[in-house]
């Protein structure tokens, strides 16, 4: 689903797959995190994302409301609370800002901790 914002010259659609574009670049600005992680279907295992495909480790959900749930995985001797409110004040942030959107939640599912590089 899209969001569709009316003006007085006509409407601006944004794709879910943008506000995910964005999301997922936002995240990667945060210290702590390591990637997104895309659940494998087959065996229930989580994944480390590559870079190009952030989006995948995101859902977005626009109604009334626009939710956005992100599948991270954070690196190791980090405080989790601590990363995930950077996280989800720098995605807020940025989406707002840049789409004009409200965002009403933000979920973080810690899908693993990464130990090294």
């Amino acid at each position: 689903m899209s969001s569709v914002i009316t003006t007085d010259l006509g409407n601006i659609v944004i794709e879910d797959q943008v506000i995910a574009n964005i999301a997922g670049v936002s995240a990667m600005e945060s210290y702590g995190i390591v990637g997104m992680a895309a659940k494998n279907a087959t065996d229930g295992i989580f994944e480390l994302l590559k870079a190009d495909y952030l989006s995948k480790g995101i859902s977005v959900r626009i109604g009334d409301n626009l939710e956005i749930d992100l599948h991270v995985v954070l690196e190791y001797g980090v405080n989790i609370n601590t990363v995930a409110e950077n996280i989800i004040d720098r995605i807020k942030f940025n989406v707002e800002s840049l789409t004009s959107l409200r965002v009403t939640g933000i979920n973080i599912f810690v899908q693993g901790i990464r130990i090294g590089k």
